[in-house]
């Protein structure tokens, strides 16, 4: 199941391996962000891959508060309760940790389904999504993990050895797979000129502080704003709670540079990978300038606390949301001693290959014998007594 064009741009090529499979049959079930034209209606970018799209199920409601988004998640386990039993799946597949994700997952626990969570074992530390990606671990059967560090993290959460497997970061395999477009048909596509420099920006809400993301958001446009010579490439925020104010105030700024900002609901995973090949850097507090953006030895600049706890290239300038803060990181962004840094960079998520590896371990794996799971305890020998 798919709710976000973020997750479902890394299962994309998890699915072309399904499909080829002749062991294996690919069902998609597509919720959230996907069927809002708010955000696009990327459900139309999945059939136009070439995948068959077996159930929508619809949760949105139209409120960013906490109490909208709450609704929505119970409107969604309702919804895949009757997709799941329409479908009668052997096994369900979701990716990260959002609520979408945990309504899906809590559904098919209900119906005794069991369940293949892929990029588990992470921490983002100013997000509630921490909270939930934990949770689904501990509701999920099969594990695909993009890094050691997080196949321990597993491990401490209870789940067996043998079904947690490091497979590396999905992420890697659109940048091997995708013929990426060339400068001038990218600048067709998106119809916006690239300038002397140009920085790719992804501002989401910042979950875990109430309030705080509007002020964010201003510091950010205020510390951009101060640039020269720069062309800026939004997009838009995921459909978290605040997220509405700050989609306005993207559209409000764009709206008065007309030829210097430009906001898209999704570039989609072809034109959004393009445009890491050719900006500056990566700005804002996306985990795709954590997990992408190194690949391309393009730097970023991560402001905040939202991906606090993840896995990090040295091509990562970590920052204050404050617009003093983001503007010394931008500074460092563009020095030359940090540029000529860039090209020795390595991606700590892999090098690719996440998708295929993923595939065969599903096309030998007999879900029925998952669902009786018990608590893995670790060794002694791995415990630590605090003093």
């Amino acid at each position: 199941m798919t709710g976000t064009r973020a997750d479902y741009g890394l299962l994309r090529w998890v699915m072309h391996e399904i499909a080829a499979d002749p062991g294996l049959q690919l069902q998609v079930t597509v919720t959230g962000a996907h069927l809002s034209p708010e955000f696009g209606l990327t459900w139309r970018n999945i059939v136009e891959d070439g995948f068959t799209i077996d159930a929508k199920v619809e949760m949105l409601l139209g409120s960013d508060t906490p109490v909208g988004i709450t609704k929505s998640l119970g409107l969604a386990v309702a919804g895949f309760a009757d997709a799941l039993a329409a479908l009668r799946p052997d096994l369900l597949l979701v990716l990260g940790d959002r609520y979408e994700i945990l309504a899906a997952v809590s559904a098919a626990t209900m119906a005794r389904i069991p369940v293949a969570h892929l990029h588990g074992g992470e921490v983002t530390e100013g997000a509630f999504d921490d909270a939930m990606r934990h949770a689904i671990t501990k509701m999920s059967h099969l594990h695909f993990v993009a890094a050691e560090d997080y196949r321990r993290r597993v491990l401490q959460l209870g789940e067996a050895p043998e079904h947690v497997h490091n497979v590396g970061g999905l992420g890697i395999d659109n940048i091997q797979r995708l013929k990426l477009l060339e400068r001038a048909e990218l600048e067709h596509s998106l119809d916006f000129k690239l300038g002397p420099r140009n920085l790719l920006v992804t501002f989401h809400p910042v979950t875990l502080e109430p309030g705080a993301s509007a002020s964010q958001m201003a510091e950010l446009l205020a510390a951009l704003d101060a640039l020269p010579d720069t062309h800026l490439l939004f997009t838009m925020p995921n459909a978290d709670t605040e997220s509405r104010q700050l989609g306005i105030m993207l559209q409000d700024y764009a709206a008065s540079r007309l030829h210097t900002a430009k906001v898209w609901t999704s570039l989609g995973q072809l034109r959004y990978l393009s445009c890491l090949r050719y900006v500056d850097g990566v700005v804002g507090n996306s985990s795709s300038g954590l997990i992408e953006a190194p690949s391309f030895h393009v730097g970023t600049v991560n402001i905040g606390e939202r991906q606090q706890g993840r896995l990090k290239a040295a091509s990562v300038i970590d920052c204050a949301p404050t617009r003093q803060g983001i503007a010394h990181a931008l500074c460092e962004l563009f020095s030359e001693k940090f540029r000529a840094s860039l090209s020795q960079i390595r991606n700590p998520y892999g090098e690719g290959g996440a998708a295929t590896r993923i595939a065969a371990i599903l096309s030998a794996c007999d879900p029925g014998s998952l669902l009786k799971k018990k608590f893995y305890d670790l060794p002694a020998t791995c415990l630590k007594v605090q003093p």
